[in-house]
């Protein structure tokens, strides 16, 4: 296939990129630094800048799918005023680039599969979450729900429309698992608030293998859960973790504690909910890592 990429040079991209490339698939990455992206992608990877908008504009009428992962990092910073608008906007701002231009193209794009977030749910107790479930409330689901809008919009042009809901992934070269795992490595794991609220993951090669799926499967669309199929809590997730490398799991982050040192965005670690992919499971998607047991064992043999 013929793909625009956006937001390629983040963990998942790069993941992304090689897995496609090694299928042989034409790729050009739309990246607001090119010099950059150039030193962090394959050779075989074609770089357009953002700025280059003819150039990109060009490639995209020639795209059979696009994949948009663009966004500011969610935990790079505190949830400053400043900040909000920033991830708010780096999300916002490229979808919408995407859909002015493909409503001046003759020939569109079958697909525009984008990144969204499982932060649109917020903080759900007691029953399974699917793709049906209502977005929940506070600053998260409220920047998801803003972000799904924009996207919804693209459909408006005749372009399928898949919103990857993406939970907490778990990988190698980047992620939330390095950051995750060092208090462990170092003895001093633990997890976070009560440990009760569920804690929705997914192993990398998952998501790379759900965007394919989602590349090739023309029934899918809107938004689609990206998550194990078996869900644990913050305390199990952690507790498998700690065992995986042979370290202790001592005690909870108190939530005052989580407050203090990250303000706002302690809700990331103190909201959950059971997440399940129901879009997926329906679809006949094969999760190669469905157990958090086989994903930390694959991570850290």
């Amino acid at each position: 296939m013929n793909l625009l990429i956006a937001g390629g040079t983040g963990f998942i991209g790069r993941a992304l990129i090689e897995r496609l490339l090694q299928g042989r698939h034409e790729l050009s990455i739309l990246a607001r630094n090119a010099s950059s992206a150039s030193a962090k992608l394959p050779p075989a990877a074609r770089i357009l800048s953002w700025e280059a908008r003819t150039e990109w504009e060009g490639a995209l009428g020639r795209a059979d799918a696009v994949i948009n992962l663009s966004g500011a990092s969610i935990a790079g910073a505190r949830w400053t005023a400043r900040r909000k608008k920033l991830l708010l906007e780096s999300r916002t701002s490229s979808v919408r680039a995407i859909r002015e231009a493909i409503a001046r193209l003759q020939k569109t794009p079958r697909a525009l599969i984008n990144a969204s977030a499982v932060g649109y749910y917020g903080n759900v107790a007691g029953t399974d979450v699917t793709e049906e479930h209502a977005p929940g409330k506070g600053f998260l689901p409220e920047l998801c729900l803003r972000w799904e809008e924009e996207i919804s919009s693209v459909a408006a042009l005749g372009v399928r429309t898949v919103m990857l809901r993406t939970s907490v992934v778990l990988g190698r070269k980047g992620g939330a698992l390095e950051k995750m795992a060092l208090p462990a490595k170092l003895f001093a794991g633990g997890w976070m608030g009560s440990g009760r609220q569920d804690f929705p993951w997914i192993h990398i090669d998952d998501v790379v293998g759900s965007i394919l799926f989602a590349l090739q499967n023309e029934g899918l669309t809107g938004p689609v859960n990206l998550a194990a199929p078996e869900p644990v809590t913050m305390k199990s997730f952690c507790q498998a973790l700690a065992r995986q490398l042979h370290r202790p799991c001592w005690a909870p982050v108190p939530p005052p504690l989580l407050h203090l040192a990250l303000g706002e965005m302690a809700e990331m670690f103190l909201d959950g909910a059971r997440v399940i992919p129901g879009k997926l499971l329906k679809s006949g998607f094969r999760f190669k890592f469905p157990s958090l047991q086989s994903a930390l064992a694959d991570l850290f043999p």
